[in-house]
């Protein structure tokens, strides 16, 4: 979903707008926070986290999301089992984390690593929002911990795949975020594991 320029023009007008009763937008986003750490069903808390991310589209939500603490309750559902919740949790990081003060929480509250580690999911969905977080998340500070020797080769394996939008994607990003060694070095470990995988075959 993209927020269509001029669709929510003022804070006041989103404040009598959200929700059935058209109650306050905090209120409402407090409401799904507290939703979710009381319910133990999972369908249920699936839903609750997919309207959560939603929500981070529109940056007049970042104010209340640094309120509530909304990015830790994704940076926390990062590690559970679930990959809906997974899935759901990355979307909305990518979603929000353009911000400056939320961007800076991220990486201060070691989700960096958490992102990274959803570059290995099965799920398709997962893995371009983590790519994406990752592109949104480099600074000066975070680039040495996101442009890793393995994150580098993942990019490549990535950049060679069939699914067409990860694939330019994750050229973007050796393209525009890595050095030239940085990529070279990745293609030698490439070569290096295919050539192991070759000689065990024999």
């Amino acid at each position: 979903m993209r927020i269509t320029p001029g669709m929510f023009s003022t804070a006041d007008y989103l404040e009598r707008k959200t929700g059935e009763d058209g109650i306050g937008r905090l209120s409402y986003l407090q409401s799904l926070v507290t939703e979710f750490q009381d319910t133990t069903e999972e369908e249920c808390r699936e839903q609750v986290l997919a309207n959560l991310a939603n929500f981070a589209y529109d940056p007049i939500n970042y104010e209340h999301f640094k309120k509530l603490n909304i990015v830790d309750l994704f940076l926390d559902c990062l590690d559970e089992s679930n990959p809906k919740l997974i899935e759901f949790a990355i979307g909305g990081i990518c979603n929000c984390c353009l911000d400056k003060e939320l961007k800076e929480h991220i990486i201060d509250n070691a989700g960096i690593d958490l992102v990274i580690k959803c570059l290995s999911s099965p799920e398709e969905s997962t893995v371009m929002s983590a790519v994406t977080s990752l592109m949104y998340l480099i600074t000066p500070k975070s680039q040495g911990a996101i442009c890793t020797l393995p994150v580098v080769e993942c990019m490549l394996r990535f950049s060679k795949c069939n699914n067409v939008p990860l694939s330019n994607l994750a050229s973007v990003f050796l393209q525009d975020y890595c050095t030239t060694a940085q990529v070279e070095e990745a293609k030698q470990v490439q070569m290096s594991l295919s050539a192991q995988f070759s000689t065990e075959k024999t």
